[in-house]
C-alpha cells in the first residue's frame, strides 16, 4: 500500500451515456447468445476503461493521467 495520492481511476463516471450503451450491449449480446458472459463482460471492462480515458482527457488535455498527481509525476 502506498501513501501517495492516486490519479482518479479510468473508468467514466456512472451517468455517462456512452458507458450505458456498453452495459446494455454486453446485457444483450449475452441474452442473444452472441457472446458468452466471460465475453460480454471482456469487452464491456475494455470499452469502458477506454470511455474512462476520453473522458479524462477531455477533462484535462494533455495530461498524462488524471488525478493531483503532476504530469509525468512518480506514483510510488
Amino acid at each position: 500500500m502506498t501513501d501517495s495520492p492516486m490519479p482518479s481511476p479510468p473508468f467514466p463516471s456512472p451517468d455517462n451515456g456512452v458507458l450505458r450503451v456498453i452495459v446494455g450491449n454486453a446485457i444483450a449480446s449475452v441474452r442473444n447468445g452472441e457472446a458468452s458472459v466471460e465475453e460480454a463482460i471482456l469487452h464491456a471492462a475494455v470499452h469502458g476503461w477506454y470511455e474512462g480515458h476520453i473522458q479524462g482527457e477531455d477533462a484535462c488535455p494533455g495530461c498524462d493521467f488524471r488525478g493531483g498527481l503532476p504530469k509525468n509525476g512518480s506514483r510510488s
